[in-house]
């Protein structure tokens, strides 16, 4: 439930004082806007301690008028934020995974159906781009080389677990402009972790991912710290999943893993090469 009182954003306080719509004010949101702003889901809202969205999209250099395109967005925390803050100069490419009803996992066609009504609301959003991203089916990330950032939040174990990791990178490379850049949160397990505790555990070290992505052609600009967290060991029962938000523990343990917080996280910015 949503508290009784809520500090106004800048530009909700701006909206009031001119007498505009929300749909007016919204497309003028500052990224710190969308950050504050109450569209977004109080789940999410009491995630942002762990996943630092401002401070990650500013050091991946998201700007007002890019193209971005979010691997798997699923049920959309960051296209809560991306979403408003492209919408008026722009352009949101939310690049999901597959949700046929061949498709098993039905986690994914509930997330993606809660992404498909937010996404519904146009004043807020705008004309986002939804395609395609996923194996046995297509890599669409939109036009070739009409990218400015591509992101990618956690998803990685997933696709070296799925065999398919090097494609979303050859992907994403094709997707961005020269001098683009492909960003990358993932789990981070410690250095020399085999490919075969990665993929049990969902922690994946930074050199595969550095390794994955040179090979698709891009380069290691810059890495950040600001997703860490030094009470995370990476070496748990249930792997990462054993952490929140799924606290798969040991009974009589919630707590303890509760207190370590969300898994330790790598922040990787890499830049597509001008040239081959």
């Amino acid at each position: 439930m949503k508290p009784l009182i809520r500090p106004l954003s800048a530009a909700a306080l701006l909206a009031l004082a001119t007498g505009l719509a929300p749909a007016a004010w919204a497309e003028h949101m500052t990224l710190a806007e969308a950050v504050a702003a109450d569209h977004r889901t109080d789940s999410y809202v009491a995630r942002d301690r762990y996943r630092n969205p401002e401070a990650a999209l500013r050091f991946f250099g998201v700007e007002p008028h890019h193209t971005v395109v979010e691997l798997w967005p699923s049920a959309g925390y960051w296209s809560e934020i991306l979403g408003p803050f492209l919408a008026k100069h722009g352009q949101y490419v939310a690049a999901q995974y597959a949700t046929e009803p061949a498709d098993t996992r039905g986690y994914r066609r509930r997330n993606h159906g809660k992404l498909l009504l937010k996404l519904a609301d146009k004043d807020l959003y705008g004309n986002v781009l939804i395609t395609r991203a996923d194996q046995p089916y297509e890599w669409e990330l939109g036009d070739p080389a009409a990218a400015d950032v591509v992101l990618t939040f956690r998803n990685v174990h997933n696709w070296i677990s799925g065999g398919y990791v090097q494609k979303v990178f050859d992907a994403a490379h094709t997707a961005l402009k020269p001098g683009g850049v492909f960003g990358v949160v993932e789990h981070r397990a410690k250095p020399g972790t085999s490919a075969e505790q990665m993929e049990r555990s969902g922690y994946v070290t930074e050199a595969a991912v550095i390794e994955i992505a040179e090979r698709a052609g891009f380069r290691l600009a810059e890495k950040s710290e600001l997703n860490a967290n030094p009470k995370d060991d990476a070496d748990h029962p249930n792997g990462v999943w054993t952490l929140p938000p799924s606290l798969r523990t040991p009974p009589g343990e919630r707590e303890k893993y509760a207190a370590i917080g969300e898994s330790d996280r790598m922040t990787l910015k890499f830049v597509k090469l001008l040239q081959p």
